[in-house]
């Protein structure tokens, strides 16, 4: 099923109200297959990586099911996710906190490593969806703390992962504590005979999705990286600025500070900016977009969060004031210049810190992003990553074989030196 936008799915209004104002329009392939499926009540077998959204494709539908179908007298959880880690948990919680901010809905998270009382006080107040990890749920269970007899959706998240650390049998074992009935969501980044043979046990007649990750870059899109130290990165943004004719620009950041900070320097410059992230309100955000879409500002910050909800045309450049943790995020950012057949530009500033960041999306990607080297702070960067990997406080990047820049003595300018590497290979030396 091919959806164009949430409002498609008929999802709960307040549901759809939350979303709206995250700034989440159109759905990923993973949430666009399988949201409508659970829905139903179906069972899903779904394989996708990290980043395709896989989280709000299975965290939407129970929602949905629990906003439609609200049964006050059921005093016990009626939706459980089984997360492999502490990390995971707690993220998984923070997103439907949001998703679900409109309906009246109580969440709780069960995990190891911290004290259980303020848990058991959460299960006091009968959560609706638990997300937990599977020890500490077995354990509070073996202490009557807690019933899965009401359990009316069971999601498996990073299942293989669970499998890689033994847990075959705590899974196996809370699976039998729920209802016969009850709705399975299994979610896994692989799919191996151990998850083929544990879906075959828990699931009934499931619908198989299959997201490949994302990792593709159109040809259309002129890559180039910009080696920088944290501390120059403001000047050198300065410089692309003062020396190249940008028209419209989306500028990523990964923290919503850091996009205001970048926005606030755009306007001490007399750059026309703004930004956009999660803690700006709805109407903000709005105005920011309708701004940048009819040219009245020529740049937009934003986290990646906030930017899922922007399609907008004529964007020439998409600069990575700082490298995503997810590498598909790239893709995805670097995604918004170069629509409808015109060419784009995607600049990248990257310091010792994110250089393992550059090596992801490499590897992702299966190419080599071109190297500026005639940015006025590429030396002192270079030398610094050559320190910092020789003390041996960062991957091989540096350290698998020597690598020479060629430090272009040219006036530092738009056409930015493009230093082509046969095989995917280059060499690197510092100045």
């Amino acid at each position: 099923m091919s959806l164009i936008n949430f409002e498609s799915i008929s999802l709960n209004p307040s549901i759809l109200r939350a979303l709206k104002e995250l700034g989440y329009e159109t759905p990923t392939a993973i949430q666009a297959a399988a949201i409508p499926e659970a829905i139903l009540g179906k069972d899903i077998l779904a394989t996708a990586q990290t980043g395709t959204g896989k989280t709000a494709a299975f965290a939407l539908p129970i929602l949905h099911r629990l906003g439609e179908n609200r049964s006050y007298d059921i005093r016990a959880p009626r939706a459980l996710i089984l997360t492999p880690t502490r990390e995971l948990a707690l993220q998984i919680d923070n997103n439907i906190r949001l998703y679900a901010r409109y309906l009246r809905l109580r969440t709780g998270v069960i995990m190891g490593g911290v004290p259980a009382h303020p848990q058991i006080k959460m299960l006091r107040r009968n959560p609706d969806i638990l997300v937990a990890t599977p020890g500490r749920l077995i354990d509070l269970f073996d202490q009557g703390f807690i019933g899965l007899d009401q359990i009316q959706t069971f999601v498996l998240d990073e299942a293989d992962r669970m499998l890689d650390m033994g847990f075959i049998d705590d899974i196996r074992r809370i699976e039998s504590l729920q209802p016969r009935d009850h709705q399975t969501l299994l979610f896994s980044a692989t799919l191996s005979p151990e998850i083929e043979a544990l879906a075959s046990r828990m699931l009934r007649e499931p619908v198989r999705i299959e997201v490949a990750p994302v990792s593709s870059v159109a040809d259309n899109i002129t890559q180039k990286v910009l080696f920088v130290e944290q501390n120059n990165k403001r000047e050198l943004l300065h410089n692309l600025f003062k020396e190249n004719d940008i028209k419209r620009a989306l500028v990523f950041t990964r923290t919503k500070q850091r996009a205001n900070h970048v926005a606030e320097q755009l306007i001490r410059l007399g750059i026309s900016a703004d930004a956009i992230h999660s803690s700006k309100s709805q109407r903000a955000r709005q105005r920011a977009l309708m701004l940048f879409d009819r040219g009245k500002i020529n740049v937009l910050v934003a986290t990646d969060i906030a930017a899922r909800g922007i399609d907008v045309d004529g964007i020439s450049h998409v600069i990575n004031y700082e490298l995503p943790d997810d590498p598909e995020n790239y893709v995805h950012r670097i995604g918004r210049t170069a629509r409808a057949g015109a060419s784009g530009t995607a600049l990248s500033f990257c310091d010792a810190d994110e250089v393992r960041m550059l090596k992801g999306i490499e590897k992702l990607t299966k190419s080599s992003i071109a190297i500026c080297d005639n940015n006025p702070f590429h030396s002192i960067a270079v030398a610094s990553m050559h320190k910092v990997a020789k003390a041996g406080n960062k991957p091989q990047y540096f350290q698998k074989k020597p690598r020479r820049f060629s430090n272009s003595k040219s006036k530092y300018s738009s056409k930015y030196s493009d230093r082509k590497h046969s095989s995917g290979k280059r060499s690197y030396k510092s100045a």
